[in-house]
């Protein structure tokens, strides 16, 4: 391992990780200490510990706080979707694992596909700042976003109250929520997966390359697997190989 390497991604001796706490499936419970718990803070675990150096969780609420933080020195690596919005500040690895993106309608809609929702008249509520949101914000171009801060929860209740025609979401989450609003139903298919990955400051190019193979060979090992089947999530899958 180069110098560089370790300077570059634990600069204070220790490897502070961003973690979305915000993110069910990567975070999906708490060590008997208290800390984050899941395959998100396990892949920070394993890298401290092939980097050779103890490892500071440091959690953030959503995504968007870990990408509006990136730069500033708050953290060494960030395991969050990989999108081209947060590039700018951010050196992202490929995806370890993906996530499943696809929209709920509610009772009686007439939206039965993905080629009806990005038509005049519709209004697709999503959770601002989180990874598909940011997909939706370059790619819809027809219908009305409705962007929601705080998170799924508050998303999916104002897409209720406001009797919109689309609410977006993870679809594990989604078929949580489908069960508390009888009649709604998930449409089939995806409009992207969350490319979950892990990213380091721009700058920090020797870093960025070590954490490249990292991911590359944590997926290859069947580590990544491994994570999901210990914490026992659905709706998470090892991304592909680069």
């Amino acid at each position: 391992m180069s110098p560089d390497v370790l300077s570059q991604l634990a600069p204070t001796g220790v490897l502070r990780a961003a973690i979305n706490m915000g993110n069910f499936l990567l975070v999906t419970g708490r060590t008997p200490e208290g800390e984050p718990d899941g395959v998100s803070p396990d892949m920070a675990r394993t890298i401290a510990e092939r980097l050779g150096v103890p490892v500071k969780l440091v959690p953030y609420a959503r995504p968007n706080e870990i990408a509006d933080a990136g730069g500033t020195g708050a953290w060494d690596i960030a395991n969050i979707g990989a999108e081209p919005q947060r590039a700018a500040k951010i050196s992202f690895t490929a995806a370890y694992c993906e996530i499943e993106a696809t929209y709920l309608v509610p009772p009686g809609s007439p939206v039965t596909g993905m080629a009806q929702v990005d038509r005049p008249g519709i209004r697709i509520v999503s959770s601002a700042g989180a990874a598909y949101t940011l997909w939706l914000e370059r790619n819809i171009r027809n219908a009305q976003l409705v962007l929601v801060p705080g998170g799924g929860g508050a998303a999916f209740k104002r897409f209720v109250e406001d009797k919109a025609e689309v609410y977006a979401g993870l679809r594990p989450g989604l078929l949580s929520d489908v069960e508390t609003l009888p009649g709604a139903r998930i449409l089939d298919g995806q409009f992207m997966a969350v490319q979950q990955a892990i990213g380091t400051a721009r700058e920090n190019e020797a870093g960025a390359a070590w954490l490249r193979d990292f991911v590359e060979e944590a997926k290859r090992s069947g580590l990544v697997a491994q994570l999901i089947e210990k914490h026992k999530v659905r709706g998470l899958s090892v991304a592909p190989l680069a």
